[in-house]
């Protein structure tokens, strides 16, 4: 089992979106979301990344922590 913490880029990488660090500022500055909306409501998201993100919560995984950072991230303007 890999028990390594996950960072930003990885998570980008995972969902298939550009993991360089203007590429995952710019799509958090370009993708915020409202407050009624959860992280995977948004209508960005295709649906393996939708899946994913699911995934992770469901079955608390170890990708949780920057999943929640991102969800962050895309809630609250930096």
């Amino acid at each position: 089992m890999d028990t390594s913490a996950h960072h930003m880029s990885a998570l980008f990488s995972q969902l298939g979106l550009d993991s360089s660090l203007d590429a995952m500022t710019q799509f958090i500055m370009q993708h915020r979301l409202p407050d009624h909306l959860t992280l995977t409501q948004a209508p960005f998201w295709n649906a393996g990344q939708v899946q994913f993100l699911n995934d992770c919560y469901r079955e608390d995984s170890d990708w949780i922590p920057v999943v929640d950072e991102l969800n962050a991230r895309l809630h609250h303007a930096p």
